[in-house]
């Protein structure tokens, strides 16, 4: 199956062929991958921000109180992407959750770059930590979540708030998450940056449109790998995937946190690559591994 959907896009020139604005005009940047559920209720909405105002997304899978609520950061490179092109698995982890969850869209580089993305996602998850019974959510099981570079913007953001004295997230979830500028690479870049979806050039790319030098990478607040302490953050649920130039730094992560005394869960997805997660509702695997994530969640709440 993963060999079948990677044929699908060979022959396509190079993403870092394109401009960030032509990735965003294009299906990849604009639409959503998957199915598109319908829940009880789905309302775009603007709230403050440290630049401005911020759109997010809340959806709620029915119109009762007191749900967990999920604040979603969605992948992009930290470069494209948006609220809109992970729709249809917000949706998909509200039914499947049976959580709010709120959908961020955060600030992109180059427009935007760093810190300006973090900064809007811990902007954002203070608000809906503040916010949460306004909309059926329980502020008291807040979640942080993100695929890719969102799972960036969930870890970062986890640890901005604590040392912020914010009410404590109960868990986060970070799907196949970037967690470290790749200066030096790890070895999955070398054996997966090529030929499997998500490339190490591709990286690169997004890194280059992101920071302002090189020398931020090695902030915590854009390489959480590097943090130095780990402490006192909430249950942590890392999927990796083992066709993805993203696996080591994943699991990196997952070993720091549990060596740290984090309650950590890694599972590794053998037969996938970077980005499955944009196949729930098409996929079985990306359906078995959703509903892992979600099961984890309602057993650790």
């Amino acid at each position: 199956m993963l060999q079948a959907m990677l044929d699908k896009g060979a022959g396509f020139p190079p993403l870092q062929s394109f401009t960030p604005d032509e990735i965003r005009a294009s299906d990849l940047g604009r639409s959503a991958r998957g199915p598109r559920p319908p829940v009880a209720h789905v309302v775009d909405r603007m709230i403050p921000g440290p630049r401005g105002e911020i759109r997010v997304r809340i959806y709620r899978p029915d119109l009762d109180d007191g749900h967990p609520v999920i604040t979603f950061f969605h992948g992009s490179g930290f470069v494209i992407c948006s609220v809109d092109t992970h729709d249809g698995l917000c949706r998909q982890m509200c039914l499947r959750a049976g959580a709010v969850v709120v959908s961020i869209d955060y600030a992109l580089a180059p427009e935007n770059k760093f810190p300006a993305g973090p900064d809007d996602c811990l902007a954002a998850a203070l608000w809906v930590s503040e916010n949460a019974e306004s909309f059926g959510g329980n502020a008291e099981a807040h979640v942080l979540a993100g695929d890719s570079a969102g799972g960036t913007m969930a870890i970062v953001t986890s640890m901005r708030m604590g040392e912020a004295g914010a009410r404590k997230i109960a868990a986060q979830i970070l799907m196949y998450p970037v967690t470290n500028y790749p200066d030096p690479p790890p070895a999955s870049y070398a054996e997966r940056g090529e030929g499997w979806g998500l490339t190490a050039e591709a990286m690169h790319y997004f890194w280059d449109h992101y920071l302002n030098d090189a020398e931020e990478g090695a902030d915590p607040q854009a390489s959480p790998l590097r943090a130095i302490d780990f402490t006192g953050l909430p249950a942590t649920y890392i999927m990796t995937a083992a066709y993805d130039p993203l696996r080591d730094e994943g699991e990196q992560l997952a070993s720091k946190l549990a060596n740290a005394g984090v309650e950590t869960k890694l599972v590794r997805y053998a037969d996938m690559n970077h980005g499955f997660m944009s196949w729930v509702g098409m996929l079985d695997r990306s359906d078995e591994a959703l509903d892992a994530a979600c099961a984890w969640l309602k057993a650790t709440r």
